[in-house]
C-alpha cells in the first residue's frame, strides 16, 4: 500500500512539474498553422533556435519576407512579423495549473492598430470579452462639453475612428493601448486634439482577467 502510494505521488509531481515547466516557446510551436498566416512550424522552430543560440532569429516566411523574433522569455514572446506588423504571446496565470494565452496582432498602415485574442493552452479560442473590456474613444479623447472653439469640435469629429495600438509587457502582467487615431489623420488637425488627450490606458491581469490600472 505505501509504495502505491509514494508510486502515485511521484507520479502526481512530475505531472505537476510537467505542467509548470510549460513554456511560451512550447506553445508558439505547437500553434496550429491556421492560426500563424506567415509562419510555418519550421520558422517557428528555427526562431526559438536562433534566439537561444545568441543568434538573429531572421527567417523566411510562406510569402518570401522576413520577420523576426525579437523577444523570448518563459512566458512571452514578440515576432516583427513584417516591417509593418508585430505579433505578440504571453502566458497568463488562471490558478496554480491553468495558464491561458493573450496574444496581441498589431498592423500599422500607417497608423497602427491591434487585435486582442484569448486562448486556452489547447489553442482553442476564448471569448475575449471574458478577459478584457476594451477602451472606448472617451477613454483617451476628452473634451469638454462646454468648449467653445469649434476648430476643435470640428476635429474631434474628425476622430470618428478608433485606432489603438495594444503592448503586452515582457516585464510583468500589463496590457497598455495607445490612441493611435491621430495618426492617421493630417498634422494641423491631430495637433488641435493633442491638449485633450489622455494617457495610454493600462491593464493588468489579476483574479482571471485584465482589469484597470487605475
Amino acid at each position: 500500500m505505501m509504495k502505491k502510494l509514494t508510486m502515485f505521488l511521484c507520479l502526481a509531481c512530475a505531472w505537476m512539474c510537467s505542467l509548470q515547466a510549460q513554456e511560451a516557446k512550447t506553445y508558439f510551436k505547437n500553434m496550429p498553422d491556421s492560426l500563424s498566416s506567415l509562419l510555418t512550424s519550421v520558422n517557428r522552430a528555427d526562431c526559438i533556435d536562433f534566439l537561444e543560440s545568441k543568434m538573429k532569429a531572421e527567417v523566411t516566411n510562406r510569402f518570401g519576407g522576413k520577420s523576426e523574433m525579437t523577444e523570448l522569455s518563459p512566458d512571452y514572446i514578440n515576432v516583427q512579423m513584417t516591417p509593418q506588423s508585430s505579433w505578440q504571446m504571453k502566458l497568463l496565470a488562471m490558478n496554480d495549473t491553468t495558464k491561458l494565452i493573450c496574444v496581441v496582432a498589431t498592423a500599422c498602415a500607417p497608423a497602427c492598430d491591434s487585435d486582442v485574442h484569448f486562448y486556452t493552452t489547447n489553442w482553442e479560442e476564448l471569448p475575449a470579452s471574458s478577459y478584457l473590456a476594451l477602451p472606448v474613444m472617451k477613454d483617451f479623447l476628452s473634451l469638454p462639453d462646454t468648449l467653445l472653439d469649434y476648430e476643435v469640435r470640428d476635429a474631434g469629429e474628425k476622430a470618428d475612428m478608433l485606432l489603438m495600438k495594444a503592448n503586452l509587457s515582457a516585464k510583468d502582467n500589463t496590457l497598455t493601448f495607445t490612441f493611435t487615431t491621430p495618426d492617421y489623420m493630417d498634422k494641423e488637425t491631430a495637433e488641435k486634439l493633442k491638449p485633450y488627450l489622455r494617457r495610454p490606458v493600462v491593464y493588468v491581469w489579476k483574479e482571471d482577467k485584465f482589469v484597470s490600472a487605475e
